[in-house]
């Protein structure tokens, strides 16, 4: 696991052996920042929700993005997330939330943060991407014009459940079993 690109470029990460994690393939994520590179610039705050080690959001900062929240309750993994923060000097404009994700959208909440991009990686088998977007809806945490990724690897289901929800689909990326889905706002 490494940083694609941008000023950290090929630093290697630190991840857990664990099955509570499952890091995202660096094809995954070569192909997806490549399509979203143009949303990245010194103004973008990015939530990483469900961060595992944290290799999203610092592949965000990488590429220039102003500043990452990572939501993370194994404290395992909260601790990658600090290495590879120090690792990549990338701990000054970062925040780690170590707590269940409902405790931390409640949080930002309360101070009013809002996320050009969100990106909802959860436990595959766990039913909680679609409670974790509504919940991003209805209290204003995605900034207008702003985008929520879902990666999932039972898209039918996702996308059933997202139907009942005040959200735009844009377009659904497939790399073998994981798919990536792009979000936003109804205009």
């Amino acid at each position: 696991m490494r940083v694609i690109s941008g000023i950290a470029r090929g630093t290697k990460l630190n991840s857990i052996e664990s099955m509570s994690t499952r890091p995202t393939l660096d094809r995954v994520k070569e192909a997806f920042f490549s399509s979203i590179q143009p949303n990245i610039d010194e103004n973008t705050q990015v939530l990483d929700l469900f961060a595992g080690s944290g290799q999203i959001g610092i592949e965000f900062l990488s590429r220039g993005a102003k500043k990452a929240y990572f939501c993370e309750k194994n404290p395992l993994a909260v601790k990658m997330i600090k290495q590879n923060l120090e690792k990549t000097r990338f701990s000054e404009c970062s925040v780690i939330i170590s707590k269940d994700y409902k405790l931390a959208l409640k949080d930002l909440t309360k101070d009013s943060i809002q996320f050009n991009i969100i990106y909802i990686d959860p436990p595959y088998r766990l039913n909680i991407a679609v409670d974790s977007i509504e919940y991003i809806l209805n209290n204003n945490l995605l900034a207008d014009n702003g985008v929520i990724i879902v990666e999932t690897d039972e898209e039918d289901r996702e996308l059933k459940e997202l139907e009942g929800l005040d959200i735009q689909i844009y377009k659904i990326k497939k790399y073998g079993r994981v798919k990536l889905i792009f979000l936003g706002r109804k205009e």
